[in-house]
């Protein structure tokens, strides 16, 4: 079993306490070690990554903490192979379904798909709802 590291704790901070259960339970079921590489951003990052094209809206569920991006961690490393990231989706969906989460994922977009990229739903969680201490 694994367990998030310091460093992916601090990153979950300002993230929606549903959102955090969600990421911490999936720890506990996934097959594929993971970290989270972002949640909350500020609106000046956001810019950043669309001017780049890493990202197409400023609309971005992170702006609110409704968001993170996880890495696959295999061998000591940060992987960014298609597979890794659905075996990843695979313990989220489980870890959301047990904690009745309205999780969506940026693999299912039909566009941009963003294999890192794990929201709530818009419907359910509005923007103005709490966030992890």
């Amino acid at each position: 079993m694994y367990k998030l590291s310091k460093r992916s704790h601090e990153r979950l901070r300002g993230v929606s306490p549903d959102l955090c259960a969600v990421v911490k339970r999936a720890i506990e079921l996934t097959d594929i070690d993971f970290g989270v590489s972002e949640g909350l951003r500020d609106e000046r990052t956001q810019r950043e990554y669309v001017a780049k094209g890493a990202s197409t809206t400023m609309k971005s569920r992170h702006l609110t903490g409704h968001a993170v991006d996880l890495y696959a961690y295999v061998g000591g490393m940060a992987r960014w192979e298609w597979p890794l990231y659905e075996k990843i989706a695979t313990a989220m969906f489980k870890a959301a379904d047990e904690l009745g989460v309205d999780l969506e994922w940026g693999g299912n977009w039909k566009s941009f798909k963003d294999g890192p990229h794990f929201q709530l739903s818009w419907e359910r969680y509005p923007a103005d709802s709490a966030a992890c201490e």
